[in-house]
């Protein structure tokens, strides 16, 4: 059923007809309205405008008709969750080790979005149009924790931009091979597409095509040649704490993309690097909201094996 709006202009603060509608409906993203005028489903003055850069004058009235959102064209699949908070505009979870969060080739089914889909139903009020979660951050298919997923076109438009102004947080631990010399630091260096193996990522020079990458860390526990370190991400590049680690002689235990390739002798799912903080704002409320996901249990048994071996075991 189409939602109809009526909106008469007074004193437009917004000369243009998007921003202007964008004041007047902060619960629709600026290119969901966007799409709507392209749409004809905006009316000015009984005429429809399909110019976003339409001026807007005192006296218009205005009329937008807002369609239901469209199903998502995917299966809805009953995987189970492990859910960290909830509400009507949010969800954040403790991703699993190889659960991949979108469908692609090869991953058609079985992948986060569709459990998502099941799972919330009815829920999901329409992002950009089509009744879908809104994937915020990515975490890579063999990276487990913590990850947020929009309800709506308004937290998935906040919570992007909290995570572009980096007001939203996001806290790693990770074990390494070796044992750095200094207790903290930050590798600033640019990553983009490895211009061999198209599979990986590396540390490519921007003028190549690289893009800006930060990453903090500190050394939570040295456990003889191996370490738990802490990561905090500035920027958010695609396999950015594994390029840089392995970039400083320190990749991450068990990747197989990036990591050294030798035995620690314990069987891991994936490379031990597990999302475990997240802070953000609730894109409604403004309330400040921190999760912490759990180590996953392949994590706490590697743990356990190195300190055993340090005689260190808690």
């Amino acid at each position: 059923m189409t939602e109809l709006i009526s909106l008469h202009v007074d004193r437009p603060t917004e000369p243009r007809l998007d921003r202007f509608l964008s004041a007047q409906l902060p619960d629709l993203s600026r290119s969901r309205i966007q799409k709507l005028i392209e749409d004809g489903q905006v009316q000015i003055n009984d005429r429809v405008c399909t110019s976003k850069k339409a001026a807007v004058q005192e006296g218009d009235r205005i009329e937008v008709s807002i369609p239901d959102a469209e199903p998502l064209d995917l299966e809805a699949e009953d995987i189970p969750l492990d859910i960290l908070y909830e509400d009507e505009h949010l969800l954040i979870l403790n991703k699993p080790v190889d659960l991949v969060v979108h469908p692609a080739p090869g991953h058609e089914g079985g992948t986060l979005v569709n459990a998502l889909l099941a799972y919330c139903g009815d829920q999901l009020a329409g992002i950009g149009g089509v009744q879908r979660p809104g994937i915020v951050h990515r975490l890579d298919k063999d990276t487990s924790g913590a990850i947020a997923i929009a309800k709506t076109d308004l937290a998935h438009q906040q919570l992007q931009e909290q995570f572009k102004t980096k007001t939203a947080r996001r806290e790693y631990l990770g074990v390494v091979y070796g044992a750095p010399a200094t207790e903290k630091g930050t590798i600033d260096a640019p990553i983009g597409r490895h211009l061999v193996d198209r599979k990986k990522q590396a540390i490519v020079p921007e003028e190549k095509g690289g893009r800006r990458a930060v990453t903090h860390w500190t050394i939570e526990e040295r456990l003889g040649n191996y370490t738990l370190m802490r990561f905090q991400l500035e920027t958010g590049r695609t396999h950015q704490i594994r390029v840089h680690s392995a970039s400083i002689g320190h990749p991450i235990v068990g990747d197989p993309l990036y990591g050294s390739g030798r035995s620690i002798g314990v069987n891991l799912p994936g490379q031990a690097l597990h999302a475990y903080r997240l802070r953000l704002q609730h894109p409604v409320t403004g309330e400040a909201i921190e999760v912490t996901a759990p180590l996953p249990s392949h994590m706490t048994k590697l743990l356990d094996v190195l300190r055993l071996r340090m005689g260190t075991r808690k």
